[in-house]
Parts: C-alpha cells; structure tokens; sequence
C-alpha cells in the first residue's frame, strides 16, 4: 500500500524569537517492510541546519529559527510504500545493544500499578503472552482524548486509569521490559480508515522476541500494525522519539497549529 502524508506543524509568536533551535523526528525511514518513494522538508521562518541518524537508526533535521521571526512553519510531507507483515519487523541490526532497550526510564519506570497489569498477562508463548498484556493494558487505562498529560509516567497513567497511545506503549514498555522483553517506543502514523485529517502522530510500542525479532503491538487499538502504519522514529520512550523537541529563547505566547494528512494513492 503506498500512503501519502503531509505534516504541516505551524507556530506564532507574540514576541520574536531571539534564538531557537529544533530537531525534528518526522521522516520515515526505508527498511522494515516499508520503502521511501519521496520525502521533503520545507521551512518557513528558519532553516534546515544539518541531517544526521541517531543511535536508533532515526532520521534527525536540526532546525535553526530566525532571529525576530514572530511565525514559523514547518511541511514535511512525502510518499510511503508499506507492505503488511503482522507487526514482524525483524531482526536487530544496531548499533545500540540489544540489552538497552531492557533498561528503565523516568516515564516508564516500573512500579506497583504497572507490577498488577503484568501479572495478569498470560500465554504459553511469547507472542500469546505479549498480546495478553496489551490487551490487560488496554483493559485497564481507556483510551480517551486529552484526558492526560505529556509527562505523565506509565505508573500515573495507570493510577488515573485513563491515557491515549503515548500513555499505553510507555506502560507496555514498562511491564514488557520487567517481564524479560527488551522492548521500544515507535512513533509514526496510521491511516485511518474513515478520515484524512488526523488530530496527531501515533504511538505504539515494539517488544524483541526470540526467533522473530522486533514484533509491534498497538495497545490503544488492540491490534499489531499492518500495511496503514508508518514507522517513524523509535526509542526507550517518548522523548527519544518525538516529532519535535527543541528549546527557544523570546517567542513568548506560542500558539501552535499541527495539521497532518494520511491517504492511501
């Protein structure tokens, strides 16, 4: 399936900006059971710095913001060939060891609540025991809009019982990586079958299986992802692998405008 994307990201200023720079996780990558037909990177109100690849293999812009620019836009957009593979995505290739991914982080330390979902899930086999936990995840927090906050960690996700797609893969990191799964946050995006416009990119997480390699599961729908998802960006967690973060000096008042276009060609 070959899906087309537009990720137009769009900030003003009430005051301009003395200083500011971006780095920007959006650009798919070819590998994977996907392929990159066209990618493109436009900017309005800065310019593209340098490109590199991080220790997770993600394609990395580093933005500069003009000085005294009081708006800036940024369009990435291109076309994507995918091919369904049940959510295998393979072997491991590096360069970061394999036994990172087992290691906790501030969002996805394990504690209690986390330590109750793990226990529930069961399964004679890796993958039946992978999706048990998903969907004891899934079970427990309700997915619902805006209902958390970017820094919640796995374990305040769980106390409220209620979280979105970023909420759900950093609990499944936490209770995968405490079962013995060297396991990973992906970021990226999923066609949706009723609309173009989506509200934001997706999240979902992938767990290492011997014998398969990295396998994904998303837990907000119940499901390992097939032809209409593109992986982006992946990392321990969410800050590892997020569309943009940066840091600024001036532009006080942000008002942010994030449009973004998934369709099949």
């Amino acid at each position: 399936m070959r899906l087309k994307i537009r990720h137009a990201t769009r900030y003003q200023f009430a005051e301009p900006v003395i200083y500011g720079l971006q780095q920007l996780r959006k650009t798919p990558k070819t590998g994977h059971q996907q392929e990159v037909i066209s990618w493109s990177t436009h900017v309005e109100g800065g310019q593209k710095e340098v490109t590199f690849e991080d220790n997770h293999h993600n394609v990395v812009e580093l933005i500069s913001i003009d000085r005294d620019a009081t708006q800036v836009t940024v369009i990435s957009e291109g076309e994507v060939e995918i091919e369904g593979s049940s959510g295998i995505v393979g072997r491991h290739p590096g360069p970061s060891p394999l036994w990172l991914y087992e290691r906790d982080t501030p969002l996805t330390k394990f504690g209690p609540g986390c330590r109750a979902l793990a226990r529930e899930a069961d399964g004679g086999t890796d993958l039946e025991k992978l999706h048990a936990l998903s969907e004891v995840i899934r079970d427990a927090v309700k997915y619902e809009v805006g209902a958390s906050h970017p820094d919640w960690t796995a374990e305040e996700a769980v106390a409220e019982g209620v979280g979105v797609c970023q909420d759900h893969s950093h609990i499944f990191l936490a209770c995968a990586r405490h079962l013995g799964y060297p396991a990973r946050y992906v970021s990226g995006y999923l066609m949706m079958n009723d609309r173009v416009d989506q509200d934001a990119t997706h999240a979902w997480a992938e767990a290492h299986v011997d014998g398969l390699g990295w396998v994904g599961f998303d837990i907000s729908n119940g499901y390992s992802p097939d032809e209409r998802y593109v992986r982006v960006a992946t990392g321990l967690d969410y800050t590892e692998a997020a569309p943009v973060i940066g840091t600024r000096f001036g532009g006080a008042h942000e008002a942010l405008d994030v449009q973004i276009q998934v369709a099949q060609q």
